[in-house]
């Protein structure tokens, strides 16, 4: 799971803010284009499309960013390799 690069149809979160195109830090999106050879991706931020609020699954913000202004989101467990021991206080 390890994965260092960004992939098209990732799932990711901004980590700033983006007031000017109204998104902020924590916002997940999907990277829908890989741009520059890789280097900024177009990413898509759409409204949910189930759960508590019923929304229609559609885009409200598609917006280049460059790969410091993201992070892919891990929908699995870490593998055992990667597992770092709990620390407690």
């Amino acid at each position: 799971m390890n994965k260092s690069r960004i992939e098209l149809l990732d799932v990711v979160a901004l980590t700033i803010d983006l007031p000017e195109y109204n998104l902020y830090r924590g916002q997940v999106g999907t990277v829908v284009e890989l741009l520059a050879g890789g280097a900024a991706f177009e990413v898509e931020f759409s409204d949910a499309s189930g759960g508590l609020r019923l929304r229609n699954g559609r885009t409200y913000e598609s917006v280049g960013l460059r790969s410091e202004q993201i992070m892919v989101l891990h929908f699995e467990p870490a593998s055992p390799d990667s597992v770092r021991p709990m620390v407690t206080a």
